[in-house]
């Protein structure tokens, strides 16, 4: 390289000549990323740094204790309706007038409850049984996977795989109940409250979760 003033010649890298002391046209190579920076260096010259990985913190999607207590209390209500048109059934079957006899006749002389009556008490006891679980069964096995209440709350049941369950697992699971309702204190039941899935004693028994939509 030659200075272009004075045409002396000018050692690679100079940034002035020796000769007339002219600058010359070299240009200090660009600093790369990786280059370390010099001591002092203002912070709008820093070089960036990679923005912290942020993770949000999704809500769980297991049903919790009180979620699944408003479910069952609408679910309560619904099979209180039905029920009770079991019973205006069973009025129906014995006749107002016979009932009325029945009781009339039940005094101290003769405290026998009259065949029909006890028929009946059957009948209605019989048929709630099964309404119970046709609608339990029925629904949570259904594309809705879940009853009135769970539906009206946004909760399904599934397998422990998340996957829909079949009628013959949702009627182990509500008859897994009758195990839950033995255990003192309605532990079996607030076991929802505090178990890593949330998973009531019936839901551990049957291999069942109730998740919440997302």
């Amino acid at each position: 390289m030659f200075c272009s003033k004075c045409g002396t010649h000018i050692t690679d890298g100079a940034t002035f000549c020796s000769a007339c002391g002219q600058a010359t046209s070299a240009v200090a190579p660009a600093r790369t990323a990786s280059a370390p920076l010099a001591p002092g260096l203002p912070p709008a010259y820093a070089a960036p740094t990679p923005a912290a990985a942020f993770t949000p913190s999704l809500p769980s999607p297991y049903a919790g204790f009180w979620l699944r207590v408003v479910a069952h209390l609408i679910d309560d209500v619904l099979l209180g309706i039905g029920i009770g048109i079991l019973v205006l059934l069973g009025v129906g079957m014995v006749g107002v007038e016979s009932i009325r006899t029945m009781f009339a006749n039940m005094n101290g002389e003769n405290p026998e409850i009259p065949a029909a009556m006890i028929s009946a008490i059957l009948f209605v006891s019989l048929a709630s049984i099964l309404l119970a679980w046709i609608y339990n069964a029925a629904m949570e096995s259904s594309r809705h996977q879940g009853t009135l209440g769970k539906m009206a709350l946004g909760l399904t049941v599934t397998d422990l795989g998340g996957r829909p369950i079949g009628f013959g697992l949702a009627s182990g699971r509500y008859f897994a109940k009758i195990i839950t309702g033995l255990i003192p204190l309605g532990i079996g039941y607030a076991m929802a409250g505090f178990t890593e899935k949330k998973q009531a004693l019936h839901d551990m028994i049957a291999s069942c979760l109730v998740l919440r939509k997302t």
